[in-house]
């Protein structure tokens, strides 16, 4: 967890504490970024807010997949193995190992192939992005509000991954995520930015 010192769940108390319960709810542990971002309950409950709003405006199938993709881009494990054990509530364990594995031949469609990329080079290289790449959207059927969703959705996970990344947070590896799974969501984050 580097330097920081978080509060225990026996201590948590007010919207620390809440933070704690809905975590354990949800996922059965409170994960070490819970933990690191309830030192500011305010900026994490606006950010569970933002996060909640985008999601809901591009449905949960959507979300996850784009969210996969920003983490591959920029490299994030946490999220990668976060929203890949969340990613099991809308896709099955079969369709997410071909995702996690090469996304671009794991039998999705075009559009969400050119969805995935979009997130991909938006979270390695967003200065390079031009009006081609949301064309490129455009072309495969997307409004604008899909496209501006999509967008939020890849450059929010970055915001996260970027502060867990800086702070040195620890990474959790969901209790439920297959040896094989795991694999299949980390190995290609090896390979993506071992040549960089």
């Amino acid at each position: 967890m580097g330097i920081l010192q978080t509060t225990s769940e026996a201590d948590a108390v007010g919207a620390t504490a809440a933070a704690y319960a809905a975590d354990r709810a949800a996922l059965g542990y409170v994960p070490s970024h819970t933990r690191v971002l309830a030192l500011n309950p305010e900026a994490f409950e606006a950010w569970k807010a933002l996060q909640s709003s985008i999601a809901k405006s591009m449905g949960m199938r959507r979300y996850e997949l784009v969210t996969l993709a920003a983490a591959l881009g920029i490299g994030s494990r946490h999220c990668r193995l976060a929203h890949g054990s969340k990613a099991l509530k809308y896709l099955d364990e079969q369709e997410l190992l071909r995702i996690a594995r090469d996304y671009r031949s794991a039998g999705l469609d075009e559009a969400e192939v050119a969805m995935m990329d979009y997130a991909v080079k938006l979270s390695g290289d967003s200065a390079a992005m031009d009006e081609s790449d949301s064309r490129r959207l455009r072309d495969l059927g997307f409004s604008d509000r899909e496209i501006v969703d999509i967008t939020l959705a890849a450059a929010a996970r970055n915001y996260l991954s970027r502060i867990l990344q800086a702070l040195a947070v620890d990474i959790d590896v969901p209790p439920l995520l297959s040896e094989d799974m795991r694999g299949a969501l980390l190995d290609p984050i090896e390979s993506m930015h071992a040549t960089i």
